[in-house]
């Protein structure tokens, strides 16, 4: 452990010197200033003696971890919820959001925060979403008998558990009453290693992404935008990803073809270098924050958060960013209207819908600007294609759904 706290100790002192010009290390550091008071406070006026903590890292495991949280408050209203994000990518964004009761960042990962955090909150059961093992805050729970479990967890030969050097992490497994898997790799894996405390039951984002696709509200200045034309949406893009667009787009040439880029990152340094980017290639733009319309423009840059999963039911294709940074983001966004997917990148074997997709014939991996302009191409002129895409997708997405409820089942919150 002493290396653990030395290396979470370091990474405070790391995180507080990049906020001197970094925003999303500065939101970190002041969304935890005095957080013991905050905290007391706010779960003071709950009044509530059954607690239910769930945390999530950031954006991508709110989003998994949703479905659980709306179907443990529908079933169990008796229950107040504590949601904590560790990123502002993740807190900012829905840090009002009306199905927690209470939400907040979670401290740094020390002992002694561990320990006052879980004595403040009192939960009668914690729940973690993905890729969340804070060992001090683990340990604590051990220790104070909260019963604690992990959902839609996956587990990589590459991960630390596996290694010889992984003794305190396969330690901290064992902390869970229950690891919720998505898959039975993850399960030959934790064999392996001799646990037993673990359930194969799927990913809860396919019911997100379900819910989210029923509970469709149409986005009239998109609609506008897409007109009858076909349209490309790019959703989560970084620098590399928009490069790699733009020089796929301008390969295409197409008339009718329109592109709309949902980057990642929406602050106004990041969204500048993008607009510089389409004027040099000679690309007319529209901002959506400007919500009007520029005489008829090839592209349109979403600055907003949010709007992503509506968006892409607008798309004829879609392509993921991330793969040209640090791994792909959601597929299965794009996925749940049936649309084909393109992405970039060799690593796309670490995320499962991926590999799935890929496998189905519904998803196409792209390296290059020209292997993206053929994909397009592909998918806009082969009308046969693309139904048989669709029927796929169609049932990937039954064979997929009702992780939530399974999970629900065996959590077992009455007792």
């Amino acid at each position: 452990m002493f290396l653990y706290n030395l290396v979470i100790y370091l990474y405070g002192i790391v995180i507080k010197l990049a906020s001197i010009n970094k925003l999303k290390a500065k939101q970190w550091v002041n969304g935890r200033k005095d957080w013991r008071a905050q905290l007391s406070h706010k779960i003071s006026k709950l009044n509530a003696d059954k607690t239910i903590w769930v945390h999530c890292s950031s954006y991508g495991e709110f989003e998994q971890g949703r479905p659980l949280i709306e179907a443990i408050k529908k079933k169990h209203s008796h229950y107040k919820i504590v949601l904590s994000f560790f990123s502002p990518s993740g807190y900012e964004v829905f840090k009002d959001w009306s199905g927690a009761d209470v939400i907040c960042y979670l401290p740094l990962d020390t002992k002694k925060n561990a320990k006052d955090f879980i004595d403040i909150v009192k939960p009668k059961a914690s729940i973690f979403i993905k890729y969340e093992f804070w060992l001090n805050f683990l340990f604590e729970l051990q220790k104070q008998a909260i019963p604690t479990y992990l959902v839609s967890a996956v587990f990589k030969p590459h991960h630390p558990f596996f290694k010889w050097y992984g003794g305190i992490f396969r330690k901290s497994l064992k902390t869970f009453n229950t690891l919720f898997i998505q898959d039975e790799t993850s399960s030959e894996l934790l064999k392996q290693i001799g646990l037993k405390n673990y359930e194969v039951c799927g990913d809860t984002r396919f019911d997100r992404v379900i819910e989210v696709k029923n509970n469709f509200e149409e986005l009239p200045f998109i609609k506008e935008f897409c007109l009858d034309n076909k349209v490309i949406v790019a959703g989560s893009t970084w620098q590399g990803d928009e490069e790699l667009l733009i020089e796929a787009f301008k390969i295409l040439n197409l008339p009718n073809l329109k592109l709309i880029i949902v980057p990642h990152n929406i602050e106004e340094k990041n969204i500048s270098r993008l607009t510089k980017l389409l004027s040099k290639n000679e690309l007319t733009y529209n901002l959506y924050s400007e919500q009007k319309s520029k005489n008829n423009p090839q592209v349109l840059v979403v600055d907003a958060m949010g709007l992503l999963s509506k968006i892409y039911h607008y798309a004829s294709v879609t392509y993921v960013g991330g793969g040209l940074d640090d791994g792909i983001h959601n597929c299965l966004e794009p996925a749940v209207y049936f649309k084909p997917v393109v992405f970039y990148g060799n690593d796309y074997h670490k995320f499962n819908e991926a590999v799935e997709l890929i496998e189905i014939g519904a998803a196409k991996n792209i390296s290059s600007s020209s292997q993206l302009a053929m994909a397009v191409l592909n998918y806009l002129n082969n009308k046969i294609e693309v139904k048989e895409t669709e029927t796929k997708l169609k049932m990937y997405f039954e064979k997929k759904s009702g992780t939530t409820k399974r999970v629900l089942e065996i959590l077992n919150l009455n007792e």
